[in-house]
């Protein structure tokens, strides 16, 4: 349980990527099928997912970041 709590925020990003990449396929895609990512549902959710994780963590990061000082300057 303590993992889950942990890495919360990652989740979150995941599934909100995942749920952006897939509206950005359906609502944008590339219809040729030129383009590698957006012509597919598949690799456009998972590149969804994958930047959601990315951008979240960094928020994480930073959070954990001021927790660590805070916890250091006592």
């Amino acid at each position: 349980m303590a993992f889950v709590k942990k890495h919360m925020l990652s989740f979150i990003g995941v599934v909100v990527g995942l749920i952006g990449g897939y509206l950005y396929y359906h609502f944008v895609g590339c219809n040729s099928g030129s383009c590698s990512i957006t012509s597919s549902p598949v690799n456009m959710t998972l590149y969804g997912g994958f930047m959601g994780w990315v951008v979240f963590d960094l928020f994480k990061s930073k959070q954990s970041n001021k927790q660590s000082k805070t916890q250091s300057d006592e």
